[in-house]
Order: C-alpha cells, then structure tokens, then sequence
C-alpha cells in the first residue's frame, strides 16, 4: 500500500478530486492518501505562497502528489504555487501526453500521438526580473548545463521505454545563441548516446507552426520551459480538448501530477466538470508507483466509456456522443466499465516492473576561464550615443569601449539614425589584443564612472571559456 497527498483544490477541484478518487477505489489501487489544503484558502489567509509547513511536511514524506487545479487570486503579491512546488520539490520534468481520441473526441488531426516534455524548473521562469530604467525591465534568461543535461536525457529515457521512435528538440538558437544554444548543443551529445532512437531539431517556431499543423510528424518533443508550458497547451487543445490532458512533474525525490486546465470557479458546483484531466493524471502517478495493472485497468474502463459516447458537456457533440452525463455519472460509467477493454480506441499497455531513473548528472571538467572585459549598462537620457561615448571613453584603461548597444542594436561607433533608443544602454569594454583583462579594470572602471557621475545599473563580464567567446555580439556588430 503506498502512501500518496492528495489536495482537492478550489473552483471544481474538489469535484473531480471526488470522481477521479472514487475511481481509483473501485479500481483497487493500492494507495491510501493524506489530504492537505493548498491554494485560494490559504492565499487570501494571508499566506502569499499558498502552501503552508504541514502540506510541504506531507508532500516530503509521501514523495506523491496528486492535486486538483487551485485559484490564485488576482493582484500583486501571490506567487504561482506550481511554480514555487516544481522548483521547491526539483520536479525538473514536466511530461504530457496529447493523443487524439478520434472520432469520439472531435479533432483535425485524427492520428496525433505526441508527447511534450517540458525542461520545468529555470529559463526565463527563474522569474529574476528588474526594473532598471523609467523605460526598461529585464527578464533574465538562465539556461544550465544540468538542467539541459537531465531534461533531454529524461526524453530518451522515456522514448525508450514506452518504445517511441523519435525525440525532437524546439529551441530559438538561431537568435539566442549561447542559452538555447546550450540546450541544442547537449541535445545533439546524448542523441548520439541513444542511436536507436531517431533524433531531430527544429527552430520553435516554424516546429510549432508544423507541430499545430501536421503533428504526426512528431513523436516525443522535447524544449525548455517557457517554449514547453506554450506549446504543450496547444497540443493537448488540438488533440481533442485541454480538459483531457493530464501532466505529471517528475524529480528525483518527488512527483506531482495534476490536471492541467485551471479551476474554472464559474462552473464549480454545477456538477458538469470532466474529470478526464485529473484522472488520466492519475494513471500516471500509477504507472510512477509501479501500478501498471491498476493503471491500464482504469485507461481502459475510461476508452470505453468514450467509445460508448458518455461524455460531458465540454466534449459532448450531436451525431457522435450517445449521452450527455455530469462529473459524479461519468465517474460512475468508467467505475462500470472496470474489466473491459476498448474496440476501437488502442488498449492501454503498459511496461511492468521497471524502474524509471535518470542517471545523475556528472559535473565536466572545468574549462579555462579568462575574463576579457564588461559589458556596463548605462540609464542615459540622453539621445545622441556619440555624446555618450564622449563620456565613456573617460573610462578606457586595458579594457576599452569598443561598442555601444541599445534594445540589442549597435548604435557606436557607426550607428544609424534610424534606430530608435530608449534610455538603456549597454557599453562594452574589452581588452584590444589577446591578454587577459586585469582583475582590478573593472573596479577601477566603476570607481570612474561614479566620479564621472555616470548612472551604472548593471554590469556583465565578458569571459572566454577554453579560447571560446562566450557572450553574444551587439546586433549589426
């Protein structure tokens, strides 16, 4: 008997909790669970987390977790619980499987099979931001080599063992070169370590274009974070509905699994919410404990009852579905079908007795690192960057200005006058052979700058690692 957490959520939470748990009694999963409070109770409590130490306690201890949608409120202050849970926990892989119930679910792409695996805890959700002028915020981007390294490894583990035939990675490494270029780069090393299993990229954006439009050509996809939570939503909704779509969020320690459709608080009580999403969670987090019988047994009774037309509203449709039920008389019509097996929807099969592990992430030797210079960014008001460099060269030692930027654009030496600038700029000083900086440059730099009363907000160094230039070049540099 394993021990799991449940949280029944807010909106229609405790609704399709209700059905999805009732099910997996009948099924006689063997499973016994805690319930915690998690969300808009503890929220408007004055919790700004939504989560208080005895459910962390509870999570930690059972090491599952599956959990109804919550609500967060409106306004400033509230941090994203699933954020915070996937960081906290190091649920690093968010895994979700799209597949077309046709023709029983309406959709235009009757052969879909995909599953998106999403790289879940850094990007640009690090959520580090900043206010630097009246007129610039920044996001920053932060892209590691474990975090890659666990993700695309955890997309051929999983190809591997559910026997898929080829894995895809989506990034935008044509523009950003050094972060998505890493993910790329540590995606191409482990392709070759799996050549059983095909392997090709895409840019995201012609890939999700083709991926929305002909997702049989796709098998297992996998992306970072910020490309991944956008692209999995239009999957699931191109293969039938969202409300079908279940996820799971894995880590080493830890697992979540959830719906992935939100509380909808405008329909809760109403008794019409498919439970689908949550409880094909659920088969997840039965495959995760090693309950594949439990788990095939409950996918099947739920086949057959989309075969057999019981739908809910939101995936009910004149001519293809027989009767139109709410959440408690779906729940019942899957618990009825227990033992049967679907006609025409595939029978559920999955792999017994084996043991999911992605193998630990082995730190590479260092490289040679050798600092050649800091980029300073700059809130000027001013417009003329000519004016500015005036100011700036006062700052010159071994390390040099040798360009500015702004919004990314090189605008000196030699800019144009077309180029619209804002009030933040980035000014590059670099050495001009090939020694290193001097460790002292650029506090000396600074120390000029205040004198010179020059309105620094920010600085990066520059670095090459083992003779390779590691930062990217001004935009027409």
């Amino acid at each position: 008997m394993k021990k799991i957490t449940v949280a029944h959520g807010d909106g229609i939470g405790p609704e399709i909790m209700g059905a999805t748990l009732d099910i997996l009694t009948a099924a006689e999963a063997r499973i016994e669970w805690d319930e915690i409070v998690v969300g808009e109770q503890l929220y408007l409590d004055g919790n700004s987390s939504g989560i208080d130490t005895n459910a962390w306690d509870s999570i930690r201890e059972n090491k599952v977790f599956l959990k109804a949608p919550i609500t967060t409120p409106q306004g400033g202050g509230y941090k994203s619980l699933n954020v915070t849970m996937r960081k906290t926990l190091g649920l690093f892989a968010n895994v979700r499987p799209c597949k077309s119930f046709h023709p029983f679910v309406a959709t235009k792409h009757p052969e879909m099979d995909v599953v998106i695996i999403r790289e879940n805890e850094e990007d640009l959700y690090a959520g580090i931001e900043h206010q630097q002028t009246d007129e610039v915020v920044q996001c920053l981007k932060l892209i590691t080599r474990p975090g890659c390294e666990r993700i695309v490894r955890y997309a051929f583990e999983y190809a591997k063992l559910y026997n898929r035939k080829k894995v895809t990675c989506f990034t935008k490494d044509n523009i950003m070169k050094h972060t998505d270029g890493l993910f790329h780069r540590v995606f191409k090393e482990i392709a070759a370590e799996y050549p059983e299993i095909e392997s090709d990229n895409w840019i995201i954006d012609i890939g999700a274009a083709r991926l929305a439009d002909t997702p049989e050509m796709f098998d297992v996809v996998v992306m970072p974070n910020l490309y991944g939570d956008i692209v999995s939503d239009i999957t699931a909704q191109i293969s039938g509905s969202i409300g079908l779509a279940g996820t799971a969020n894995i880590g080493d320690a830890c697992a979540m699994f959830e719906a992935i459709h939100g509380s909808a608080p405008d329909i809760a009580g109403k008794d019409i919410a498919n439970p689908s999403g949550l409880l094909r969670a659920a088969v997840m987090m039965l495959n995760h404990i090693g309950q594949q019988d439990v788990a095939e047994k409950i996918k099947n009774a739920w086949a057959c009852t989309i075969e057999n037309g019981i739908h809910t509203p939101d995936i009910y449709k004149e001519g293809v579905s027989k009767q139109k039920v709410g959440t408690k008389a779906f729940a019942q019509a899957v618990i009825a079908h227990l033992g049967q097996k679907p006609k025409e929807l595939p029978e559920a099969e999955f792999t017994h007795n084996v043991v999911f592990k992605v193998p630990a992430y082995k730190r590479q030797a260092d490289k040679n690192k050798v600092l050649k210079g800091v980029d300073v960014f700059v809130d000027w008001k001013g417009e003329d960057p000519d004016k500015l460099a005036a100011h700036l060269v006062k700052l010159n030692s071994d390390i040099k200005l040798t360009m500015i930027t702004n919004r990314g654009v090189k605008v000196w030496p030699n800019g144009f006058e077309e180029t619209f600038c804002t009030d933040h700029w980035r000014c590059r000083f670099e050495v001009e052979n090939g020694d290193p900086a001097r460790k002292m440059s650029i506090p000396s730099l600074l120390q000029t700058a205040l004198l010179e009363d020059i309105d620094v907000i920010k600085t990066e160094n520059l670095y090459e690692f083992d003779g390779a230039r590691a930062y990217s070049l001004g935009q027409g540099q």
